[in-house]
């Protein structure tokens, strides 16, 4: 997230360590690098992040249900989808990423979804998003993007079933258009069409038709979301839709079948000019995904050559730390990794691409260093000296009744509450970290964080159970 702490200046001094090495929490898991194991713990992070009405079958002890007054400006009803990161914010434009990638892993992989036993745990943690969209969906041409405001939400720190407000609530209409979201939203919505198109068609194909009128909405009345949503251009800003139209429109193109949204796709991708290499994968680039899907797609030179170009550059020549790490930005260090990660092992699964195997190892290498292989983990209760105080306010509260504050956030102790499969923003670009909740910048957690991750563990787990070899190439 690209933003930052509105907070008390009494808080601000530090008294973290740097690389500190805290006491080892009973309660860690330390097996080793076991994608299966890891893969479950990131679904329980999204169950950590969940909003509303909580089912029975809730895992996560220390949380309840929350914002359950969440409504449009008509009254109608917002509650539900996930909170954005330590805060209490959804934004829609993150959420819809995080889960177009969530459903793209499990349409590519479900083989280690099962295996894992997290097929359903995956679906559940799809549907908690596609049901919150479906309900900011609210016409045709209007769609909320955003419950929450940013400033008011950060002079609050404690737990979010202790919210009790009624909160603001922001849309995109005709009048005042988002592609970008609008866009993004119809992509999630028809990935995620895939995922439950063999276990419940009801609602694929209610999942589908949003995804249409969404699509339909985003190409017609052109605009950024943030121009309409003022409040997201600091924190989550796009600067162009046309990423967002090409994406919307294949991924509508391998949900339906239908060759106008592939015609759609090639002509937006011609017209936005998206054939440039590009050097990252998220949120606000997302032409490495079109690239590679499209090369799958078509099985064009053209779409192979860009697909090939960008995880080349990733493996060969991006900037890495003196431990091998890739290094994109200071912001969300490991999610720019691991989204590269997992583009570049689903372009594995294509030998005309490129180097399948180099891409395998370099994906293998790049996820377990967040796993523990440059000496610690980054992924909160997994491995060896893993995080201990992400920024994330509601694990940073006790057990009730005892009250949580900002005396919570400055204190420098454990996270009460483990977070569970958290991925945080990870060390800088030599190796160094930071364990403290109040350097955000080390221990951000959000929703797109754990996202590329979660697929890419997906796709390192597929090849553990094909036994693919993912061992370095030999020197020539």
């Amino acid at each position: 997230m690209m933003y930052r702490q509105i907070l008390p200046a009494i808080l601000i001094t530090s008294t973290c360590e740097i690389n500190a090495v805290p006491t080892e929490d009973a309660k860690a898991i330390e097996n080793g690098n076991d994608y299966a194991q890891v893969l479950e713990l990131s679904l329980l992070f999204y169950e950590a992040q969940r909003s509303g009405k909580l089912p029975k079958n809730n895992r996560i002890s220390w949380r309840g249900d929350s914002a359950l007054y969440d409504r449009g400006s008509n009254g109608e009803d917002l509650t539900g989808g996930y909170y954005d990161a330590g805060d209490f914010v959804k934004f829609g434009f993150t959420m819809a990423f995080t889960t177009t990638l969530l459903a793209w892993g499990t349409v590519n992989w479900p083989e280690a979804y099962d295996a894992a036993g997290q097929l359903d745990e995956i679906r559940r943690a799809i549907k908690w998003s596609t049901d919150y969209f479906i309900k900011c969906h609210v016409s045709e041409n209007v769609l909320y993007g955003q419950v929450g405001d940013f400033p008011v939400d950060h002079m609050f720190w404690g737990r979010p079933e202790e919210l009790n407000t009624t909160r603001p609530t922001y849309k995109i209409d005709a009048e005042h258009p988002g592609s970008d979201l609008a866009g993004e939203t119809a992509a999630a919505l028809a990935a995620s069409s895939i995922v439950f198109s063999s276990v419940d068609s009801e609602y694929s194909a209610k999942c589908l038709e949003h995804a249409k009128d969404l699509y339909k909405f985003a190409d017609v009345y052109r605009g950024l979301y943030h121009e309409a949503i003022r409040g997201a251009e600091r924190y989550y800003e796009s600067t162009d839709y046309g990423d967002e139209l090409a994406w919307a429109a294949i991924w509508l193109f391998k949900a339906t079948g239908d060759t106008k949204y592939f015609d759609d796709a090639i002509h937006h991708y011609q017209h936005f000019h998206l054939k440039e290499r590009p050097n990252a994968f998220f949120y606000n680039k997302k032409v490495a995904g079109i690239q590679v899907l499209l090369a799958e797609l078509t099985g064009q030179s053209e779409y192979q050559n860009a697909t090939r170009a960008f995880c080349d550059f990733s493996v060969r020549q991006q900037k890495r730390t003196p431990k091998g790490l890739l290094f994109i930005d200071k912001s969300g260090t490991l999610s720019h990794v691991a989204n590269v990660a997992f583009v570049c092992l689903v372009a594995a699964d294509f030998l005309e691409i490129g180097e399948s195997q180099e891409y395998r190892q370099f994906a293998k290498e790049q996820i377990d260093y967040m796993l523990g292989g440059a000496g610690r983990s980054y992924v909160v209760g997994y491995g060896k000296n893993s995080p201990k105080q992400p920024h994330h306010a509601a694990s940073s509260c006790p057990n009730k009744p005892t009250p949580c504050g900002w005396q919570e956030f400055s204190k420098n102790a454990p996270n009460p509450q483990i977070l569970y499969g958290a991925l945080v923003s990870g060390p800088d670009e030599v190796d160094l970290f930071k364990d403290c909740r109040e350097e955000y910048a080390y221990t951000e957690v959000t929703l797109d964080y754990n996202a590329g991750f979660t697929s890419a563990l997906a796709g390192l787990l597929q090849l553990q159970l094909k036994n693919v070899d993912t061992r370095p190439l030999k020197e020539n």
